[in-house]
């Protein structure tokens, strides 16, 4: 376990508690990971300005905070299941196996930005290096009292690991720690159920949660039983002692089963309008361009650098949740559609995935994929390996997707130097000062799929509705106006080419 030493500050500010846990490896290897590139951006880098638009969610998000002062500790830690989660002051603990520091570094960062934007304040914590987590208590008996110390010594009431625990991991260690202990999946559906808005949404983040509480549900003690199991002399209960049917859990168990079959039926109910909407592009041939990425990288900031959309903009993570469709039109007037995506996470929560595919089948549709990689972020190369990853669970086609490395105000000439040698073909674009933002509209025009069928045809003067059909969904190669009407060489789809077939030979 890492040694709780505070390195010496040069202007006596306070050193931060992640930077205090990794001083001491960083010191050994003279490197540091962490320098300009946080997993938080720094507040005068953070926002676009005037091209986000008015950011009036931003007001109402801000409206309702944690109050800091609250103490959270439990005086019984089996009520932990069913408390609403409020994190205050929190340890971070990770574990991870020889040679990969580095990554646990990452990933450590990654955490306590997490457990910020969810509302906490991160105090203190610990890395463990061992070649496998302890399965009774993620860090080992010994260590976990160590851990026990540091959360009394700091006035933490919560520890967060930085992996996903077993319902054993997390009780056991409760019982070492007497605080509160949660894992980084919860921390994730936390920060989803405070930042959903719509209906979908906040369907999809609650049956993710349930998903997770199933296996993690736990009982009340005997006082709560609803039976002791037939003649339990042998057990002090004596005759009598038999319960009308199911014990709490048991019913707990059901009703959330019974939740969960309600949330899927009602998620099941806002496919046919989301099909319809889809089916109404498609027919009418509007090419789709969907924006996919790390969470905090930047996505919202590119829509609304392109189509001033006015999404929230706001230096936290998974800002939003809730996809956003645009429309924007290209330089020759061809209409499309741009779609900002929720975004992704190392070891994003599998409940989530799930709940949220029908979200991501936005993305696994789109003609054409903007991949944004945060330019700025110390593992770029993870942050495009796990999007890769979940957006091919929903056979996303790749082979129409642009990488974008965005905040490139941020980098520096070897920066994207080594960028290029992760995607040569990649653009550089910064959302907040618009550098870039000509040469990715014009790749993303360039990707667009043309029109199927290829029509002349003399337009009725009387028919300005086809051609202005053809103006809005069709690529126009040549227009002239003839006398007996509007004469049109132009790319069309399908339907739209068999409205024109009349006037056309």
């Amino acid at each position: 376990m890492t040694e709780q030493t505070t390195p010496p500050s040069t202007d006596g500010s306070p050193v931060d508690p992640v930077d205090r846990v990794l001083a001491l490896a960083d010191a050994h290897r003279g490197v540091r990971v962490f320098g300009a590139a946080q997993a938080l951006q720094d507040a005068s880098t953070a926002y676009g300005g005037s091209s986000d638009g008015d950011q009036w969610d931003r007001e109402e998000r801000a409206a309702l905070r944690r109050v800091p002062g609250l103490s959270t500790e439990l005086e019984d830690v089996t009520e932990v299941e069913y408390r609403q989660l409020r994190l205050e002051n929190v340890v971070l603990v990770g574990v991870h196996p020889q040679g990969e520091q580095t990554d646990a570094e990452n990933s450590l960062r990654e955490l306590a930005a997490l457990a910020e934007t969810a509302g906490a304040v991160v105090l203190d914590g610990v890395l463990q290096r061992r070649p496998h987590p302890d399965p009774a208590t993620y860090v080992g008996r010994g260590k976990a009292e160590e851990l026990r110390d540091i959360v009394a010594a700091v006035g933490a009431d919560t520890v967060i690991a930085d992996t996903e625990l077993a319902p054993s991991q997390r009780r056991a260690l409760e019982d070492v720690v007497k605080v509160k202990v949660i894992d980084r999946t919860t921390v994730i559906l936390d920060i989803f159920s405070q930042h959903a808005k719509s209906r979908e949404g906040k369907a999809q983040v609650e049956l993710a949660q349930l998903e997770y509480l199933l296996p993690r549900l736990r009982g009340w003690g005997d006082s709560m039983s609803r039976q002791a199991g037939g003649q339990v002399g042998a057990g002090g209960a004596g005759m009598g002692s038999r319960g009308p049917g199911e014990t709490k859990i048991e019913l707990d168990r059901r009703r959330i089963r019974t939740r969960m079959a309600q949330l899927r039926k009602q998620l099941r109910d806002f496919a046919p309008a989301r099909e319809a909407k889809r089916a109404e592009r498609k027919r009418h041939t509007i090419p789709s361009v969907a924006i996919a990425g790390y969470t905090n990288a930047g996505k919202s900031s590119l829509l609304n650098r392109l189509t001033s959309a006015g999404v929230l903009v706001e230096n936290a993570l998974f800002a939003t949740l809730d996809a956003t469709v645009r429309r924007s039109e290209t330089t020759d007037g061809r209409v499309y559609t741009l779609t900002d995506t929720v975004g992704f996470v190392r070891n994003l929560p599998h409940q989530l995935v799930e709940a949220f595919r029908s979200t991501l089948e936005e993305v696994g549709g789109a003609d054409v994929i903007l991949h944004v990689v945060d330019g700025s972020h110390p593992d770029p190369a993870a942050q495009l390996s796990t999007v890769r990853d979940v957006m091919g669970d929903v056979d996303a086609d790749f082979g129409h997707e642009i990488v974008v490395f965005n905040k490139a105000d941020l980098l520096s000439p070897d920066d994207r130097l080594v960028l290029r040698g992760l995607a040569p073909a990649a653009l550089f674009v910064s959302s907040r000062t618009g550098e870039g933002i000509a040469e990715l509209r014009a790749a993303i025009e360039a990707a667009l799929p043309l029109p199927a069928v290829e029509v002349q045809a003399v337009v009725p003067y009387d028919r300005g509705d086809l051609v202005s059909a053809v103006h809005e969904t069709g690529l126009i190669v040549a227009q002239e106006h003839r006398e007996q009407g509007t004469f049109l060489h132009a790319h069309v789809g399908a339907r739209l080419a068999a409205e024109l077939a009349p006037f056309t030979g």
